[in-house]
């Protein structure tokens, strides 16, 4: 829902119990997601959902990225992490996602991400 062109209003977004009524687009193999908004400079946010089993490519961070974990949990080489949990990792770190059982996570990303 947009109230205006400066504010965007998610009702309810993180206390969802499910998130299957918005519009998922494909993002990488077994990951969809949900762009919130994305500006000139290479600032984005969205929600990734990823199925069981799901993985996103090692990747470089060119920017801070922060990611809120929904639903499910997610785990990279740092360790696992559920529902509730915020991760930031550091511009020029980086790692590659996981997610045995499926979760959907918030992400904002600084600058684009680099696959590596």
């Amino acid at each position: 829902m947009i109230i205006n062109q400066q504010v965007r209003l998610f009702p309810k977004l993180l206390i969802r119990e499910h998130y299957e009524d918005l519009q998922w687009e494909p993002f990488r193999q077994g990951v969809q997601i949900y762009p919130l908004y994305k500006d000139d400079l290479g600032a984005s946010a969205a929600l990734l959902r990823y199925e069981s089993g799901a993985k996103v490519p090692h990747h470089s961070h060119s920017g801070y990225e922060h990611i809120f974990v929904l639903s499910g949990s997610q785990f990279d080489a740092n360790g696992k992490y559920s529902k509730g949990d915020v991760i930031i990792n550091a511009p020029h770190t980086s790692h590659q996602v996981s997610s045995e059982e499926g979760c959907v996570v918030l992400i904002v990303w600084e600058k684009p991400v680099i696959i590596d």
